[in-house]
C-alpha cells in the first residue's frame, strides 16, 4: 500500500518531464500543439499531485519519503517544466524582425523571471515542508485550513490554463510578453508571499452526503472536458483572484476598524 501515494507522485513527475520535452519540441518545430500538450501535461500532473496525498492519508500509508519524494517530484513538474514552457511560449518564438531590440531586451528579462518563477516555487515548498500548523497573515474563518502563499501547483496551473486558452500557440509581439512576464512575476510573488489560499482539505469524501458532492465534481469534470480551454483558465485565475480579494479584504477590514478606534 506504501507504493500507491508514491505511483501517483511518479506520475506527477512524468508528466512534468513530458511538458518539457514537448516544449523543447515546439520550439524546434515551431509546432503550437507541442505547446498545448505540454500545457494539458502540467494540468494533469496537478490532478495527481492533489491525489497521492489525499490516498496516503485515506490508507494510512503516508511516510518522510513520500512526503520528500512529492516535494522533489513537484519541483521538477511545478517548478522546472512551467518555467520551461513559459519562457518559450512567451519570448522564445518572438519573431526576429518584430521590435528587435525590444525582443532581446525582453528576452534577457524572461531568463531572470522565469528563474525567480522557479526560485519562488522552491522557496514556497521548503517552507512548506519545515511549517507546522502555519497561520496565513490574514486569518480566515476559524476551524477551517489554508495555505499560506499560494501553492505550487496552483502557480503553474496559471500558466498553463493561459497557454493552453490560446491552443498553445505562442506571443508574436514583445509588448505582450512584458504583460506575460508580469503574470509570471506575480505568481511567483504569490507562491512566497503569506496569504492565504484555500485548501480544500476540508472536503471530505466519506462524509454524510457524498453523492451531492460526487454530482458536482463530475458536473464540473464534464464542464473542464468539454470546454477545457475557457474553464481551465477561469477555475485558475478565480483561485489566483481569491487569494488577493481575501488579503485586500482583510486589510480594509483591519484599517476601517483602526480607524474607528
Amino acid at each position: 500500500m506504501y507504493v500507491l501515494p508514491s505511483t501517483f507522485t511518479a506520475g506527477n513527475m512524468a508528466f512534468g518531464f513530458y511538458a518539457m520535452t514537448q516544449s523543447l519540441q515546439g520550439a524546434l518545430y515551431n509546432n503550437n500543439e507541442c505547446f498545448d500538450r505540454a500545457a494539458l501535461a502540467i494540468g494533469i500532473a496537478i490532478l495527481f499531485d492533489s491525489l497521492d496525498g489525499r490516498i496516503a492519508r485515506m490508507t494510512n500509508t503516508t511516510s518522510d519519503f513520500g512526503k520528500e519524494l512529492d516535494s522533489l517530484a513537484d519541483v521538477v513538474t511545478f517548478g522546472v517544466a512551467p518555467a520551461v514552457l513559459a519562457y518559450v511560449w512567451g519570448v522564445r518564438m518572438l519573431p526576429a524582425n518584430v521590435y528587435p531590440m525590444l525582443r532581446e531586451r525582453v528576452s534577457a528579462l524572461a531568463v531572470v523571471v522565469c528563474f525567480l518563477f522557479l526560485v519562488c516555487g522552491a522557496c514556497r515548498l521548503a517552507r512548506f515542508n519545515i511549517s507546522h500548523n502555519p497561520q496565513p497573515r490574514n486569518p480566515g474563518r476559524p476551524g477551517r485550513k489554508y495555505f499560506v502563499g499560494m501553492p505550487i501547483p496552483a502557480g503553474a496551473g496559471v500558466l498553463a490554463s493561459v497557454i493552453h486558452c490560446y491552443s498553445g500557440s505562442p506571443i508574436h509581439d514583445p509588448r505582450i510578453s512584458l504583460i506575460w512576464l508580469g503574470l509570471i512575476a506575480g505568481v511567483g510573488f504569490l507562491m512566497v508571499s503569506s496569504w492565504r489560499f484555500w485548501s480544500g482539505k476540508e472536503i471530505d469524501f466519506s462524509g454524510k452526503h457524498p453523492f451531492q458532492l460526487f454530482v458536482l465534481l463530475a458536473l464540473v469534470g464534464g464542464l473542464v472536458w468539454k470546454f477545457s480551454e475557457y474553464m481551465l483558465i477561469s477555475i485558475a485565475l478565480a483561485y489566483l483572484v481569491s487569494g488577493v480579494l481575501a488579503r485586500l479584504a482583510y486589510r480594509w477590514e483591519r484599517d476601517h476598524r483602526l480607524g474607528a478606534r
